[in-house]
């Protein structure tokens, strides 16, 4: 074995898969005696080699997509498809199937970017806090004048009004600072693989 390949353990089957080295991810296996004898260990790296971006490219353009579908697309057997997506799973590369829905077509006309100046130092917790509105979609932590960037939809500005004043009746809030999206030009949902 080269210095550029890793054996990858998978506790099922205990199958040995050669994987180049390109990106290490982590998977989180139960370790029972019987794995530990077999070489099986707790966060276990393995690399995404080529076959892994494939299924994944293919599943980024459809999550519906049957694995039969995708062998066929790929000239790979079932069974690899079947296996390599159960690993991205474990491992946390693929974190759930979700419809690409259409905000507008349901009424959400209204995108906001919410800058939050937070006091006393608790960042994280104020955001957990913000981020349990339905109408938030997303909070980062940020660099710069804003602890906290919020991204949120609305299907009114009555609503978006009042997001902003529980925002800053929460009371690790300094001040907010709200910019309404005018227009969408780009709102990938999709990695780039």
């Amino acid at each position: 074995m080269t210095n550029h390949m890793h054996i990858l353990y998978t506790y099922d089957r205990f199958c040995r898969l050669l994987i180049p080295l390109s990106c290490k991810i982590y998977i989180q296996t139960r370790v029972t005696p019987r794995l530990m004898r077999a070489g099986v260990k707790k966060n276990e790296a393995f690399e995404l080699d080529d076959t892994d971006r494939d299924i994944l490219r293919s599943l980024n353009e459809n999550a519906r997509k049957s694995f039969r579908d995708i062998a066929r697309e790929l000239d790979i057997s079932l069974t690899t498809v079947s296996n390599r997506v159960k690993m991205l799973e474990r491992a946390g590369v693929i974190k759930g199937y979700i419809p690409v829905l259409d905000a507008s077509a349901l009424g959400y006309d209204i995108n906001a970017i919410i800058g939050v100046k937070v006091i006393h130092g608790k960042i994280v917790e104020t955001e957990q806090d913000l981020a349990k509105d339905p109408a938030v979609y997303a909070v980062f932590d940020s660099t710069g004048d804003w602890d906290a960037i919020i991204m949120a939809r609305f299907q009114s500005r009555a609503e978006l009004n009042d997001y902003v004043k529980r925002a800053l009746d929460h009371p690790n809030v300094d001040k907010t600072y709200t910019q309404v999206v005018l227009n969408i030009t780009k709102d990938e949902k999709r990695v780039p693989v």
